[in-house]
């Protein structure tokens, strides 16, 4: 098993320059509390819900020349506890790629617990000159926001995901060319298995009056795309924002719709080190009523589609309250239906490249609400990096 083998054969990352090794080891457990219990069988429902996972990454990358490298990079996943014994679909849950190619594998499948690994990222880039070419599942990120990202039409990722640090690839190719020093001009094309799975778009950046500025657009699957955002500060403080306008390529399709999405934020740390960071997200199609809730395990999120609600706003705060301890706490509300969310964390730092950390996702809402129905949920988890 590819934990075993790191806990006991230790590696030198610096033993050979051109090859680079390294990853975590964490265990993360949940306790989760639905607004109504789950029903297992015609008789039988649960209040809570208790699963736990062994996480293990590994990342390789072999600088094969000065030109040409090579990345491979896997996460290892053991889940145990009451959640599986009671559903054992959850497996199949997990066991889901959304990629080209299914780079996801059960190792080993029990009653009670099952071992998981996926390959999420697998690419070769190769590099000269002004040009830059990566060819494989890779993370493109085009948003430029912390919470929200309109622009991020590739790898659309859930801010309430807090685990996936790295975020999900795409199976594809992405040419670079660098017009400048502060510019470049760039062209992914996301491979699918149909028209409405494949992307094909591109974007430019470039620096304007201490801004970076990019525009955007293409074709992704279902919808043409057309946006563009900004990084900068104002005094100090970091000021960004993106849009995106995505306009159905087939004008018939009655389960398509048209939708303008923008998200505008701004984060400053003061000189006692107090973190404040603002957002909010605008979404055309959401609703101004009761927005009505994903589900707690799957949201279903997309560029397209952050927010069931029309407005949203978030805030967050950090602080370090020792070197080694740090409070933060962040929170999402929509002001259309009145529901919101609230999350606390506390993270501890315990020695070399360990780490504590309890955190809570609390939501609250009327039923039907965005927040409202999904319940709140404690999570704790020990991380060791190498």
């Amino acid at each position: 098993m590819a934990i075993l083998l790191i806990i006991f054969l230790p590696f030198n990352s610096n033993a050979q320059s051109d090859i680079d090794f390294n990853g975590y080891i964490k265990d993360l457990g949940m306790y989760y509390h639905p607004v109504e219990p789950v029903p297992v069988s015609d008789d039988k429902a649960l209040d809570y819900l208790i699963l736990n996972q062994i996480h293990n990454r590994l990342n390789f990358r072999w600088f094969a020349s000065s030109e040409l490298t090579f990345a491979l990079e896997t996460r290892n996943r053991i889940f145990f506890g009451q959640m599986i014994r009671e559903f054992p679909d959850y497996e199949s849950f997990i066991n889901q790629d959304n990629g080209y190619l299914d780079l996801g594998f059960i190792l080993i499948s029990q009653d009670s617990w099952f071992m998981h690994t996926m390959l999420d990222r697998a690419w070769m880039d190769y590099t000269s000159g002004k040009w830059q070419i990566r060819l494989g599942r890779q993370r493109i990120n085009w948003g430029t926001n912390l919470v929200w990202n309109p622009n991020d039409v590739f790898n659309t990722f859930s801010y309430f995901d807090f685990d996936y640090e790295e975020r999900p690839g795409t199976d594809g190719i992405r040419i670079q060319y660098y017009t400048g020093v502060t510019s470049s001009a760039e062209l992914v094309y996301k491979v699918g298995h149909n028209n409405d799975e494949t992307a094909i778009a591109g974007m430019y950046r470039f620096l304007k009056a201490s801004y970076d500025i990019q525009f955007m657009g293409g074709w992704v699957g279902k919808d043409y795309v057309l946006g563009g955002g900004w990084s900068g500060d104002i005094k100090g403080g970091a000021f960004r924002g993106e849009a995106t306008w995505f306009r159905p390529r087939d004008k018939n399709d009655a389960s398509n719709f048209e939708s303008f999405v923008a998200s505008i934020s701004g984060d400053y740390t003061f000189k006692n080190s107090l973190y404040v960071h603002v957002a909010t997200l605008y979404n055309s199609h959401g609703t101004t009523g009761d927005a009505g809730g994903r589900s707690f395990f799957a949201p279903d999120i997309s560029a397209k589609m952050l927010s069931l609600g029309r407005y949203q706003l978030f805030a967050q705060t950090s602080y370090p309250i020792t070197p080694l301890f740090t409070g933060n706490i962040s929170a999402m509300l929509n002001p259309s239906d009145g529901s919101s969310f609230i999350g606390p964390s506390l993270t501890y730092s315990i020695g070399n490249n360990w780490e504590l950390m309890l955190n809570g996702q609390l939501f609250f809402g009327r039923s039907g609400t965005e927040y409202g129905d999904y319940g709140q949920a404690v999570y704790g988890r020990i991380k060791w990096s190498f």
